[in-house]
């Protein structure tokens, strides 16, 4: 629940702010980089304030026509000599996952971040978490309800597109309140249908080297755990995530665990984590990452046969 306090902060930090920031973690999603978009449009219209919206790595294609994509500005291409009043930070996880656009806390002199994800080690001075949300986006259309700010329909579809790719489509959807959010963006008018078929739109050769990478997916102890990998060369064919991978695999029946380990360079090595109603955030954190329950993952350096072969002896001692 956001408090009053919390808006009030909020508000004295934005009104008196002439530089305002907002970014995510590296390697953006749905929920990451709508979050960011629907936040910082939800200040221009309430605050009358120009804001900075930045982001490292790469963006999913299928997010190519979200309202104002095109707002979003590569870290490396912003003035590193740029005063920073404001930095706000959403669906960051830990601060190693901000990537590029961790130059921006240190140079802020107030940071108000806004997450989903477990973490012990904030960053920010004003702190609107909620571990139990299902999306960042939940956070972000919360808090608008709080400050009685006014939206628009670009705002409302981006939190859609927000909820919509956090949630797996609300398969990860535990708690009702994520679907009443929904339902009030229904009724103020978001197309749900076009939400989800924007979403369904890939280059021929993601489609084609996701589909590989499924068919090439081993299987350890009983079938229980999948570990699919995606090389280097094919890496530079996705958009950073492997979503689709992790979801054609986690429907298998009978399968409790899956992997995707994605190597995004040599000995730099991206780890996701999906458990089917198991959970698999403490492979995450022995991998020295983190997350949800039922969805983590990690960074680590090492080589993609390392990495493989020290996650194998992680769920030897999880798997019965």
């Amino acid at each position: 629940m956001i408090t009053t306090q919390q808006v009030k902060i909020f508000d004295e930090k934005i009104s008196n702010a002439k530089s305002i920031v907002l970014f995510a973690h590296k390697n953006p999603d749905g929920d990451a980089l709508c979050s960011v978009a629907a936040l910082g449009h939800l200040i221009e219209l309430n605050y009358g304030k120009e804001v900075l919206c930045v982001y490292d790595g790469n963006v999913p294609d299928n997010l190519d026509n979200v309202p104002f994509r095109r707002n979003m500005h590569y870290y490396a291409r912003v003035d590193d000599n740029i005063d920073v009043d404001v930095a706000i930070v959403l669906d960051y996880g830990i601060r190693r996952d901000i990537g590029g656009p961790e130059k921006f806390l240190d140079k802020a002199k107030f940071v108000i971040e806004i997450d989903h994800h477990i973490n012990n080690d904030k960053v920010g001075n004003l702190c609107i978490d909620d571990e139990h949300a299902a999306a960042t986006g939940e956070i972000v259309y919360e808090l608008m309800r709080a400050a009685n700010w006014k939206s628009d329909s670009n705002v409302n579809d981006l939190l859609m597109f927000a909820i919509v790719t956090d949630t797996g489509l609300f398969k990860y959807a535990r708690k009702g309140r994520v679907l009443n959010i929904a339902a009030d963006l229904v009724d103020a008018g978001v197309n749900i249908q076009r939400v989800i078929n924007d979403l369904a739109n890939k280059p021929r050769k993601t489609i084609i080297t996701e589909a590989s990478v499924v068919a090439n997916t081993e299987f350890f102890y009983h079938n229980k755990l999948a570990v699919a990998v995606i090389d280097n060369k094919q890496y530079r064919n996705l958009d950073g995530r492997g979503e689709t991978v992790l979801g054609l695999l986690g429907q298998i029946h009978g399968l409790d665990y899956i992997v995707l380990l994605k190597e995004q360079k040599p000995n730099r090595i991206g780890v996701s984590l999906r458990g089917r109603f198991k959970p698999v955030e403490p492979i995450a954190v022995a991998l020295g990452g983190g997350g949800h329950e039922f969805a983590a993952g990690a960074i680590v350096n090492d080589t993609l046969d390392n990495v493989k072969a020290h996650i194998l002896e992680l769920f030897k001692g999880v798997i019965k």
